[in-house]
């Protein structure tokens, strides 16, 4: 499925989500509906820390899959890393980079290959 948007409610959610675990970066994965990411999925074991997040893939309900990710740099750079351009490709096509501090504007989407794409917020 070819995401084209994300709903304002959704995105609006991730912001407060990374700025409620600012210094440490957060990181969720998202689910899309009729090509608009409207779900957000946190796993059970993610570790947090000031320079990085990571999941433990065994957490993920079986048969479950995701169109995206989503995750902050409490850095504010709004670039993906090495790491993030290793992890975007197992979970879906669209991926989110929130920056600090966290306002409507501190946001980016990147492609599997992390280069930058566009995403619409639609109501």
């Amino acid at each position: 499925m070819k995401i084209r948007a994300i709903r304002c409610d959704t995105l609006s959610t991730l912001l407060e989500m990374a700025k409620s675990q600012h210094p440490l970066e957060f990181v969720a994965l998202l689910e899309a509906e009729d090509g608009i990411l409207s779900g957000i999925t946190l796993l059970p074991g993610t570790r947090l820390d000031e320079s990085s997040a990571s999941i433990i893939t065994d957490m993920i309900p079986l048969g479950m899959t995701f169109s995206g990710s989503a995750h902050s740099h409490p850095n504010g750079v709004i670039y993906p890393s090495d790491a993030d351009i290793g992890f975007f490709p197992r979970f879906g096509d669209c991926h989110l980079i929130i920056g600090y501090p966290y306002e409507s504007g501190d946001w980016l989407a990147f492609s599997r290959d992390g280069s930058p794409r566009d995403l619409e917020v639609v109501e």
